[in-house]
């Protein structure tokens, strides 16, 4: 027992201490005009299942908050207010600022428990190749849990300023989410499904995931 809560701690830390680094260095985001692209919910994805949705879900607030700390003091993006309660607290009737955080955490923490379930869920009905196919498709899942969730909470809860920050109609807004989903999206997926299987069975040899052996699938 102890050995394994020591385990739990240092890959919580390293986990953590990624995204930390990631986030303030190139490494982490892609500036594209409009919005960052993202590599960060890679960490958050094999911290989900290494060690279980809570610390998963841990990982992600980490994900979470260092976002809101770039967007409001280093900015980048027209889109910044979107992840920075400080730049949205005046907008969108007086609840900016609400509606920043729910987008900032929401998303991101849900990103560190996805992952988990989908891996379980493979693991049980697939009977061939089920933990490489469980990497890539809790990495995929992952990635695509945090663009869509984002991109869709910007749509519902931003949409004429953020259409008015991109230079486009409200009408036409649905359009431009879509084709960043697709664009920046879909990209980003792909690559989290291959790191995750990459490095998730590095990982796997050191210690099997928690997924793993809580969906008693061995």
């Amino acid at each position: 027992m102890r050995s394994q809560k020591t385990y739990e701690m240092v890959l919580t830390a390293l986990f953590a201490a990624i995204i930390v680094i990631m986030a303030f260095t190139p490494f982490g985001y892609i500036p594209l005009g409009v919005i960052n692209a993202t590599i960060i919910h890679i960490p958050v994805i094999l911290g989900a299942l290494f060690l279980g949705p809570k610390l998963g879900a841990f990982l992600g607030f980490i994900f979470g908050l260092t976002s809101m700390l770039k967007a409001t003091f280093v900015g980048g993006t027209v889109s910044s207010f979107v992840f920075s309660p400080v730049l949205a607290a005046g907008m969108e009737g007086g609840v900016g600022a609400i509606k920043s955080v729910i987008i900032c955490f929401v998303p991101r923490i849900l990103v560190g428990v996805v992952p988990y379930f989908v891996f379980c869920w493979i693991r049980k009905h697939v009977k061939k190749g089920s933990r490489f196919f469980g990497f890539a498709f809790a990495g995929v899942c992952g990635a695509l849990t945090n663009t869509i969730l984002v991109m869709g909470g910007i749509y519902l809860l931003f949409q004429d300023s953020y259409a008015e920050a991109v230079g486009v109609s409200a009408k036409a807004l649905f359009g431009v989410i879509m084709g960043i989903v697709g664009t920046n999206g879909i990209p980003e997926a792909i690559v989290a499904g291959f790191i995750t299987v990459a490095v998730g069975e590095v990982l796997y040899k050191i210690k099997p995931v928690t997924a793993y052996r809580e969906a008693n699938a061995e």
